[in-house]
């Protein structure tokens, strides 16, 4: 975990928080929000409900960088948390990221999901999307992820990070489908 909270709420290369359509995006969904809580739970369940999960519509498009995430509304969970950080800093909410291991057909594989800072305590959430065997909930008194670490060899790691971990970003670059990426994902190690 970096100690320099201002780390958490900047803009990147692929948070791009200053595209417009995130900014309009962001600005409309908290436009009634009464505090800032009201405002994160807004802008979450808009990315976890409105942004599909390329696996659960059979998606093989490629987004990671959040405003392509937007503009082409779906995305792996590591697409849809770029989404929801940028979202969120763009909002001034500390916002970073966390990973676990799962399991995962035949093996392992990568997950990740955000961490934001809300009366001085940070909170997990996951906008990985909802299905019939996934009830991830904004909760600030029990944590309610989508996948709860519960089988040998999965791992909660510890640490809210700043910016995607580069491991994850390299497993993105170049890749020509979903397919491939989520076969680099099942390598990678935080």
């Amino acid at each position: 975990m970096n100690d320099n909270i201002n780390d958490y709420i900047k803009d990147s290369e692929i948070l791009n928080y200053n595209d417009q359509n995130i900014q309009k995006k962001a600005l409309e969904l908290t436009h009634h929000s009464e505090n800032q809580l009201e405002t994160v739970k807004n802008v979450y369940e808009f990315v976890r409900d409105e942004v599909p999960h390329s696996l659960d519509i059979g998606g093989q498009m490629i987004t990671f960088r959040a405003s392509d995430v937007l503009d082409k509304s779906q995305g792996l969970c590591f697409a849809k948390s770029n989404l929801l950080a940028a979202m969120l800093r763009f909002l001034g909410v500390p916002t970073g990221f966390c990973y676990q291991r799962l399991t995962h057909e035949e093996g392992y594989v990568l997950h990740g999901l955000n961490a934001v800072l809300l009366d001085g305590e940070w909170y997990r959430l996951d906008a990985r999307g909802n299905r019939e065997d996934v009830d991830a909930q904004f909760s600030m008194d029990t944590e309610k992820l989508a996948f709860p670490v519960s089988h040998d060899g999965e791992v909660d790691y510890p640490g809210i990070y700043s910016e995607p971990v580069e491991s994850v970003v390299k497993s993105f670059n170049g890749a020509e489908n979903v397919d491939e990426v989520m076969e680099r994902l099942s390598e990678v190690r935080i």
